[in-house]
């Protein structure tokens, strides 16, 4: 029988999630909310497609328990929680599966406690994919390939140092733009997981697809603590095993969605080639990890933790 919700938490809980109804991340937290409803009395809705708001003021609202839940990308998270920026560093990880090995091992532990300091409870590490690069010049197999290519990147500072450090040029802009820059020349190409290249048809325009699976960046079943310390222990519980549950169906869901977007972008004529030995790109990285830690001295520790990982 369901544990009747208490006063405390009578209210219908809040989810916040910025992708749209119909993706891997949306169908996990509904999983998460109609596993919390059934057996801990608590009724709530997931708000999709970022309608409560953009993902800054949702994980400051979701700290002060205005939102009680949500999925956010550890990249933004940074802002609140600046141990998450560890995980933007270019292969931090070594792959996707080593990736949940560390989440759910003792790096994610270092990361639930530093986000706990902020008021936030994780429960769990969706898969948001692989970023590899894509272009319409050439398949990319070393950091050499890169150099002197414009590519774009998101408007992070590690980001621009990574392209650098292979001696490209770096270009920050606007997601929506990126289709028509390659298309025109303005940029060579980009990088994104398997789902964003496919779905946003810039495999149409950029027709080399190269597995550098360079940023691996997970996103976090995040929950107020407020909300979370409201609960009676057994809710806790379920709460904790809901989000467990929860996000080994996002991964499975991720890991389907990721497949059948590779089937499309091949179907399509884009060349995809594998990177088996990445420990060139990975050398090539040194002094975008002697930037950020000469700058983040406090995160050394942490960011061997990860890197140090086998």
């Amino acid at each position: 029988m369901a544990l009747a919700a208490t006063g405390a938490q009578a209210k219908d809980w809040r989810g916040w999630n910025i992708h749209v109804e119909d993706y891997p991340v949306s169908h996990g937290m509904e999983a998460f909310m109609a596993e919390v409803t059934e057996k801990a009395g608590i009724g709530g809705k997931v708000f999709h497609a970022g309608v409560l708001g953009s993902q800054p003021d949702a994980i400051e609202q979701v700290r002060l328990g205005i939102i009680d839940f949500g999925v956010f990308s550890l990249g933004p998270m940074g802002q609140a929680v600046p141990a998450t920026n560890v995980v933007s560093l270019p292969f931090i990880f070594k792959s996707v599966p080593q990736m949940y090995e560390l989440m759910d091992g003792e790096p994610g532990a270092a990361l639930n406690a530093a986000l706990e300091e902020k008021g936030i409870v994780a429960l769990g590490y969706y898969d948001a994919g692989a970023r590899s690069f894509y272009n319409s010049i050439k398949p990319i197999n070393t950091p050499d390939d890169v150099a002197g290519m414009k590519v774009r990147v998101m408007n992070n500072d590690l980001f621009v140092g990574m392209i650098e450090a292979m001696g490209g040029n770096a270009t920050p802009m606007a997601f929506a733009e990126v289709y028509q820059s390659i298309k025109t020349g303005v940029v060579d190409g980009a990088e994104n997981n398997p789902p964003s290249y496919e779905s946003t048809s810039h495999f149409e325009v950029a027709k080399y697809y190269s597995m550098s699976e360079h940023l691996i960046i997970p996103e976090c079943l995040c929950m107020s603590k407020k909300t979370f310390d409201a609960l009676t222990p057994e809710q806790q519980d379920i709460v904790r095993a809901a989000g467990k549950a929860s996000t080994d169906l996002q991964r499975k869901l991720w890991q389907e969605r990721e497949a059948a977007s590779m089937e499309t972008v091949k179907a399509g004529g884009t060349t995809v080639n594998s990177i088996e030995d990445k420990s060139a790109f990975q050398a090539a990285m040194v002094p975008v990890y002697d930037a950020y830690l000469a700058a983040n001295p406090e995160m050394t520790d942490l960011v061997n933790l990860f890197r140090n990982a086998e």
